[in-house]
């Protein structure tokens, strides 16, 4: 097959579900640990299964196995995102939903063995946490916690990742 777009021959597509969980002003971040011994935080979600029903019935599992909460009511989406990756081959797609309300304690049990650490953060130390996003999960939840707008108000961001790695990455 001959390609001219620089896409590689097969793209995976992911659907994710992103939260945003607040509690006393403080906004629920988790630790990523991933393949290589990279780590990244970002908010509590996660890829959409085929078998999940609706992506909130999905992002309602996601933020469960990762953090423990049970959201029982959600607004949104706040804002949607898509990162292309034509280099790696790979589209994802992602829509953030706020919780409004949610029940259960804090813990990270995730069968997927990614989240290792769950924790409420102040916003203004969220920076810190943000600063260690990819920017297409950080950048947008920066704007969010500035100006704290309401699914009247739907955001859509799109990012294009080029190259064949992640930056500063060592290799495997």
């Amino acid at each position: 097959a001959c390609h001219t777009d620089g896409m590689a021959e097969t793209v995976r597509e992911w659907l994710v579900g992103g939260a945003l969980v607040e509690s006393d002003g403080r906004l629920l971040f988790v630790r990523n640990q991933r393949r290589g011994g990279y780590e990244d935080w970002s908010t509590p979600g996660g890829v959409i299964d085929a078998d999940d029903g609706s992506l909130l019935d999905g992002l309602t599992r996601e933020v469960e196995e990762e953090t423990g909460l049970r959201v029982t009511c959600w607004e949104g989406p706040l804002y949607e995102v898509e990162a292309v990756a034509p280099d790696l081959g790979w589209v994802m797609r992602c829509e953030v939903h706020r919780a409004v309300d949610y029940e259960g304690e804090v813990r990270v049990a995730d069968p997927d063995g990614i989240v290792v650490e769950a924790a409420f953060v102040p916003a203004a130390d969220a920076v810190t946490m943000i600063e260690r996003c990819h920017p297409w999960v950080g950048e947008p939840i920066a704007e969010w916690l500035a100006e704290q707008w309401g699914p009247a108000s739907v955001r859509r961001y799109s990012y294009e990742v080029r190259g064949p790695a992640r930056a500063g990455r060592a290799a495997d």
